[in-house]
C-alpha cells in the first residue's frame, strides 16, 4: 500500500507526467466522443479534482485502516494474554500429518512389544538390556491408541457426510476398499504358511472361517482358540464400522457425544462384572473394549461444536491428562497397572483411553501452531502411512524368521540372555516387515485406494487424507 500511495503523491506533484489512465482519457477525448469543448473542459475539471484531492484522501484512509489492522494483528500475536481464536475448521484440516505421526508411534509400540517383551523372557539379561526389554512390555497400549484415533477419524467422517444421500454406500465401499484386500491376502498367507510348516503356528479352518467374517475376537465363544493375535483388534474396529454409522446418521452431534459417553461408562461396568464372575477381561470382546473407539468419537463430536476452539480444546487436553493421571494414582493400590483387582481391571482401559484422547487433542493443537514441527516427524509419518501392513504382517515375519533361524542356524535358536542377538533378529525382521508393508501399500493397496476417490466429494475431503488405516 505504501508504494501505491507514493505513486499517487508523485502524480499529484507532477501533473505533466501523465499516467496510463490519463493518456487513455486524452485519447478518448481526441476521438471526439465529446460533443463540444465545454464537455471536454468539464471532464478534465472533474478528473483533476478527483486525482488531486479525492483519490489521495481515499488512499490515506485505506492505508490508515490497514495500518490499524496490522497493528491489531501484531498486538494479538505478541501479547501473551491475547490469542486469536482459531475455529475448529483450522484444527480439522484436509491433511493432518500429526495424526500420521501418532499412528506411527502406535504401530512402533506394538512392534517393539511383540519383538522383545512378548517374544523373549528376561532371564539371563544384564541390567540395561533387562531394563530395555521391560520398557517394551507396555507396548500393547499402542492398540488402545489405534482405537482412540480410529474412533476420532471415523466419527468425524461420518458427521461430515451424514447429510449425503449415498452416505452408507460411500462409507462402506470406501472402508471395504481400504481394509479388505490386504486383510484377506494375509488370511490366505496365514493359511498357506501354517500348512507348509514355515511358521510355528496353527491356523485351523474354523479360526480362518470366523476371521473371514471378522469374528476373530470372539472365537472363544465358539470353542476355537485365538491363533493369530493381531486380528482381534481389526475385528473390534469392523464391528464399530458396522454399527456406528447408523447411530451417527440418526443422532445429532450432541447426542453422538452423549451416546459415546454412555458407552465409555458401560464398558468399565461390564469389565467389572466379568472380573467378579471370574471371566477373563482381556479377551478382546467388542463390548469390553469399545470405549476406546467411543472416547475418540466423543472427541470428534466435541471438535465440531463450541468446544472446537483452541482454548476449549486445550481445556479438553488438560482435563483428559489430569483425569488419567488421577485414575492411575488413585487406582495404584487397587491393581490398576496389572488389572489384578476389580477396580484396576475395570478402569485401566478407561485411564489409558483418556490419556490418548489428550494425546490426539494435543497433537491437533500442536499441528496448527508454531510447534507443528515437533509432531510432524517424517520418520514417524512414514511408519504411520504403512502402519496397516506393518500391523497385519509383522507377527508372520517374526514366525518366519524363527523358522529360518532354527533351520539354517540351529546354534542361534536359543536366544535367551543374548541381547545383541535379540537386537539383530529384531532388526532383520523389522527391516523385512517394513519392506513388505511398503511394497504392499504402494503396489497392492494403492490401486484399491484410487478406487476410493470415486466416492469422494467436497464433503468427504475434510478428513479423507487422514482416514484410519
Amino acid at each position: 500500500m505504501g508504494r501505491e500511495k507514493a505513486d499517487w503523491e508523485y502524480l499529484t506533484a507532477h501533473p505533466r507526467n501523465k499516467s496510463a489512465t490519463e493518456t487513455n482519457c486524452d485519447l478518448f477525448v481526441q476521438s471526439k466522443c465529446y460533443r463540444n469543448s465545454s464537455q471536454k473542459q468539464l471532464f478534465h475539471s472533474h478528473a483533476t479534482i478527483e486525482s488531486q484531492f479525492i483519490a489521495p484522501i481515499l488512499l490515506v484512509f485505506v492505508d490508515v485502516q490497514l495500518s490499524n489492522l496490522r497493528v491489531s494483528l501484531v498486538t494479538l500475536s505478541t501479547d501473551p494474554k491475547t490469542e486469536l481464536v482459531i475455529p475448529a475448521s483450522n484444527l480439522l484440516r484436509s491433511k493432518m500429518p500429526e495424526l500420521d505421526t501418532i499412528r506411527g508411534i502406535a504401530v512402533l509400540l506394538v512392534l517393539f512389544f511383540h519383538g522383545f517383551g512378548f517374544r523373549y523372557s528376561l532371564q539371563g539379561l544384564s541390567r540395561l538390556p533387562r531394563l530395555f526389554v521391560t520398557a517394551t512390555l507396555p507396548g500393547w497400549v499402542g492398540v488402545n491408541l489405534f482405537f482412540v484415533l480410529s474412533g476420532f477419524l471415523i466419527t468425524g467422517i461420518l458427521l461430515d457426510t451424514k447429510c449425503r444421500t449415498n452416505y452408507y454406500r460411500s462409507f462402506y465401499t470406501r472402508r471395504a476398499l481400504r481394509i479388505l484386500p490386504l486383510y484377506y491376502a494375509v488370511l490366505l498367507l496365514l493359511a498357506v504358511l501354517t500348512r507348509t510348516g514355515w511358521v510355528n503356528r496353527q491356523a485351523s479352518w474354523a479360526f480362518l472361517g470366523l476371521s473371514f467374517f471378522y469374528l476373530s475376537n470372539v472365537t472363544g465363544l465358539f470353542g476355537v482358540p485365538m491363533q493369530y493375535g493381531v486380528l482381534w483388534s481389526l475385528a473390534v474396529e469392523e464391528h464399530f464400522y458396522l454399527l456406528w454409522p447408523a447411530a451417527v446418521r440418526s443422532l445429532s452431534r450432541q447426542r453422538v457425544a452423549i451416546v459415546g459417553t454412555i458407552i465409555c461408562i458401560l464398558c468399565p461396568c461390564l469389565r467389572a462384572f466379568y472380573f467378579i464372575q471370574g471371566y477373563d477381561t482381556g479377551t478382546g470382546y467388542t463390548w469390553l473394549v469399545a470405549d476406546g473407539l467411543a472416547t475418540g468419537a466423543v472427541l470428534a463430536a466435541l471438535a465440531r461444536g463450541p468446544w472446537g476452539t483452541r482454548d476449549r480444546m486445550r481445556s479438553v487436553t488438560l482435563i483428559c491428562f489430569a483425569a488419567s493421571a488421577t485414575m492411575f494414582s488413585v487406582g495404584y493400590p487397587f491393581g490398576i497397572f496389572r488389572a489384578s483387582r476389580v477396580l484396576g481391571a475395570s478402569l485401566r482401559e478407561t485411564a489409558l483411553n483418556l490419556f490418548f484422547v489428550g494425546v490426539v487433542a494435543l497433537a491437533l493443537l500442536a499441528g496448527t501452531s508454531r510447534w507443528k514441527a515437533v509432531v510432524n516427524r517424517p520418520v514417524l509419518r512414514f511408519f504411520g502411512e504403512i502402519s496397516y501392513g506393518l500391523y497385519l504382517i509383522h507377527m508372520l515375519v517374526f514366525d518366519l524368521e524363527d523358522y529360518l533361524v532354527k533351520s539354517l542356524f540351529p546354534n542361534l535358536s536359543d536366544v535367551g540372555g543374548h541381547f545383541a542377538l535379540m537386537v539383530l533378529l529384531f532388526t532383520v525382521a523389522i527391516g523385512l516387515t517394513v519392506a513388505i508393508a511398503y511394497v504392499s501399500r504402494w503396489y497392492f493397496e494403492e490401486p484399491f485406494l484410487r478406487m476410493k476417490r470415486r466416492f469422494e466429494d467436497n464433503s468427504t475431503q475434510s478428513l479423507a487424507a487422514s482416514e484410519p488405516s
